[in-house]
């Protein structure tokens, strides 16, 4: 039997732990929407009580972490359909598999992490000549020296911009247009009352004392990033559950229209040109 691994607890990086639960309970289900058995094989070896994160968590919660990665395999999988020789990178990959989900055997890889972060993965997950782990934050630029790119690229980040000011995601977005010209981005948004609840309704329910900002970046209508700079054009911006209410209880079903009916959350899909 594996020897148990001890999760580092009380910060940002336990947060990790709340999207790979999602994807292992899913995976669990008599109908899964998706099957991550990768996922499964991590919660088993981690010594770490998900009850604590996940007892005071509703359905739609659990919901939406599988929505959000059924959502970037699509658009990743349409993306290296059209470039079967392009590099992605995992911005805030955390204990994520999508590799394994969407890998045609000539793209490029790249998952982006805090040291402690990839420290951890590295003991599940194997680098080899088309998959590597960089231990940085997305807000340095040193490693964009590592990135090669030869087939378009195309960056995924799940449940990371909320955690950072709207000044740092515009430096970050301008800085990547500056280095690497074209490039398209996919990511979820949290308006302003979106962020509320899931500090409350999540984090704090869940015994996370996660760092966020004073002023973490909240936007209701990803189309106003374009304000930023002339090179950003969104592609589309849709509510968070759009076509993904099938097969959930009434209730589930009026908080989800009520969630996108107010524009809580979204998902992005923007291009630098």
């Amino acid at each position: 039997m594996s020897e148990k691994i001890t999760i580092s607890t009380g910060n940002v990086q336990e947060t990790l732990l709340l999207p790979l639960w999602g994807r292992a309970m899913e995976t669990g289900k008599e109908k899964p929407r998706m099957i991550d058995n990768k996922a499964v094989e991590i919660m088993d070896r981690l010594d770490y009580d998900f009850s604590v994160i996940t007892k005071n968590l509703n359905p739609v919660s659990q919901l939406g972490w599988v929505v959000r990665s059924l959502r970037i395999d699509q658009v990743v999988s349409q993306f290296i359909k059209e470039h079967p020789r392009a590099t992605i990178i995992n911005i805030g990959c955390g204990l994520d598999t999508v590799f394994e989900r969407v890998d045609n055997g000539e793209i490029l890889f790249y998952e982006l992490d805090l040291p402690d972060v990839i420290e951890l993965r590295k003991i599940f997950f194997e680098e080899n000549p088309r998959r590597k782990m960089i231990a940085r934050s997305f807000l340095e630029r040193d490693w964009y020296e590592q990135i090669e790119v030869h087939d378009g690229l195309f960056c995924i980040a799940g449940g990371v911009f909320c955690y950072f000011e709207e000044a740092q995601i515009r430096d970050f977005f301008i800085a990547m247009a500056d280095h690497f010209g074209s490039c398209d981005f996919y990511f979820d948004t949290l308006s302003p009352l979106g962020l509320k609840i899931a500090r409350k309704k999540i984090l704090k329910s869940g015994g996370m004392d996660a760092k966020m900002p004073a002023n973490p970046w909240g936007v209701k209508q990803p189309k106003t990033m374009e304000q930023w700079d002339p090179r950003i054009k969104v592609i589309s911006a849709h509510p968070f559950y759009q076509g993904m209410k099938k097969g959930v209880s009434f209730s589930e079903w009026l908080g989800l229209n009520i969630a996108d009916l107010l524009g809580m959350a979204s998902l992005a899909h923007i291009r630098m040109v």
